[in-house]
């Protein structure tokens, strides 16, 4: 944003109090954005604002500088968010595989971060452990948080589905989803909403069922015969997740995500994806004959780090591959990521993935299209 285009009050002097507030409450950096919240409520109280609406705006800031707090420890540990259902019992065999899952994740040095409530939630804090869990729980008169979470202070808890969902899902680099109800549902498309769309960096979803199992089958069916027949998404987003009864491919989907892969950012009109090891010549030919579709223009090529990659100290050490990506044919853009993964240059697998890979990839500010909706 520009000097020009700052979100200021309209008053110079009240401007200038609250940058002075600023100073005297210790704001050394990020000043600007600290400036705007805070013009945003000086604006609210000229609005003559409807109680309710600030009620709803004081809690939902208040509570995302809680949830930012209770992450902040652990920025540089990959994480991976498990959804589920709330009424699995403990006798449920999705249980089981949930708690199976979460404890491959943990001994891989994931964090597991889950809605902090019974069932799935529960299955997964239980086979990661306190020590690899973090909460995100909503408050409900019939639902209690874990209180192995509140113990050990790994768990926050929210007024609103809306601010809960953006903690449970921005600050993870993979997610995993077991049966459920309408809210697995729509945490299931919302996640591919924002990957859909560019609004999250790309990242590994792992539909996760019991063998023999029909949730996700049936669920797959359903978008493919109605969703994807009629046009209204592309057969490609489908390549967004990975459905398995399998917990060693849901892990091997997870962990062989950031093989090659690292983080991604766009640059003027350019996206930079930014790689363990660099194509070789031929592999870039290659690359250019199968995804020239989403090129607008030019070719995809090696390229040094960029000058705002270079003022910003950006992962300066990685190779890049540049192209003029059309910004809309994400499903594809994960088959590219794919195929960089599987490139025969590419390094060996490490499990777990550089700490800031897997924070990148969770974290929207890779991305410039924007921040989670």
């Amino acid at each position: 944003m520009t000097e020009r285009e700052r979100y200021r009050t309209g008053d110079p002097d009240l401007d200038q109090r609250l940058l002075d507030l600023l100073a005297a409450a210790g704001a050394g950096r990020d000043v600007d954005q600290l400036f705007e919240i805070l013009v945003s409520a000086v604006k609210l109280a000229g609005d003559d604002a409807d109680r309710l609406n600030l009620k709803i705006t004081n809690a939902a800031l208040r509570e995302m500088r809680e949830a930012f707090n209770l992450f902040a420890p652990w920025r540089h540990v990959p994480k991976v968010t498990i959804f589920g259902s709330a009424r699995t019992l403990p006798d449920d065999p999705l249980y089981l595989r949930t708690r199976d899952l979460a404890a491959a994740l943990a001994r891989a040095g994931w964090i597991i971060v889950t809605g902090a409530g019974p069932g799935i939630m529960s299955a997964a804090a239980e086979g990661a452990g306190p020590e690899h869990s973090l909460g995100v729980n909503i408050r409900l008169p019939f639902e209690q948080p874990n209180p192995a979470l509140g113990a050990d202070h790994r768990l926050v808890s929210m007024k609103y589905f809306f601010t809960r969902k953006l903690m449970l899902m921005k600050e993870s680099a993979g997610f995993a989803v077991l049966p459920g109800g309408f809210g697995t549902l729509d945490e299931i498309f919302e996640l591919l909403t924002l990957l859909q769309t560019g609004k999250a960096a790309p990242a590994p979803i792992v539909l996760l069922d019991v063998p023999g199992g029909t949730y996700w089958k049936n669920w797959e069916r359903f978008v493919a015969d109605e969703v994807v027949a009629r046009g209204l998404v592309s057969p490609e987003d489908l390549l967004l997740v990975r459905i398995t009864d399998d917990i060693a491919v849901a892990t091997d989907e997870i962990f062989g995500f950031f093989r090659n892969y690292h983080s991604i950012r766009y640059v003027g009109t350019r996206l930079i994806v930014r790689l363990r090891a660099a194509p070789t010549r031929a592999e870039l030919a290659d690359l250019n004959a199968r995804f020239a579709d989403i090129c607008t223009r030019g070719r995809i090529e090696s390229a040094p780090p960029q000058p705002p990659e270079v003022s910003g100290d950006d992962h300066l050490d990685l190779p890049r591959i540049a192209l003029h990506f059309d910004r809309a044919s994400h499903g594809r853009l994960r088959a590219l990521i794919d195929a960089l993964n599987r490139l025969p240059s590419a390094p060996p697998l490490v499990v777990p993935p550089d700490a800031d890979a897997a924070a990148a990839a969770g974290s929207p500010p890779e991305v410039d299209a924007g921040a989670l909706s």
